[in-house]
């Protein structure tokens, strides 16, 4: 607090109009702040979504064609390799999303479970392809199958409990490995 004293003795050496308002610092409005917000968001994406891809990208092409799985006696209603490496972009794909999701909403930080188990089972949907469609081992493949159903189980129940939506998109990637599942066991089997 300010002695009255000190008031009185101020010194008016300069001309200046203290009636008017000093000028007010520069805000940015809502608008602007969304929009750098969105800018921030959208980077992000991109960035997750194309990591993703790229990893699942790159195991496709590093290892080969699967002529294993193209010379094996199918049944007609395996998928050509083709659609399964399609279906298993647009798996890594949505698991790219509902990641961005979960992390969007902090959820990573609240469910500190949710982390480990989607790195697992990204891990576990790029060992597929050369375990599978390479090597041609069909038996330790259904291993992994069974073990990415599990986790994406635990990834789907984690971010459902932050964003519903992203829980949603999780289990169609669950869909998608189920029936990986059962191609998998057929070839063990053949």
């Amino acid at each position: 607090m300010a002695s009255s004293a000190a008031l009185r003795n101020h010194p008016r050496d300069d001309d200046t109009d203290y009636r008017t308002a000093p000028p007010t610092p520069t805000f940015k409005s809502l608008h602007e702040k969304r929009s750098m917000g969105a800018g921030r968001a959208m980077r992000s994406l991109t960035i997750t979504l194309a990591l993703n891809l790229s990893v699942t990208v790159a195991v496709m092409f590093v290892f080969g064609s699967g002529k294993q799985y193209n010379a094996l006696a199918k049944p007609f209603w395996f998928p050509p390799l083709w659609l399964i490496h399609a279906a298993s972009l647009a798996s890594s794909f949505l698991m790219g999303l509902a990641g961005w999701m979960m992390w969007a909403e902090g959820g990573f930080h609240s469910e500190t479970d949710a982390l480990p188990l989607y790195l697992a089972q990204v891990s576990l949907g790029v060992v597929w392809d050369p375990l599978v469609l390479v090597i041609g081992s069909g038996w330790l493949g259904l291993g992994f199958c069974l073990v990415q159903l599990v986790t994406l189980v635990g990834v789907s129940r984690r971010f459902g409990r932050v964003n519903p939506f992203a829980g949603d998109i999780v289990r169609l990637c669950m869909v998608w490995v189920a029936f990986l599942t059962i191609i998998t066991f057929k070839i063990a089997i053949l």
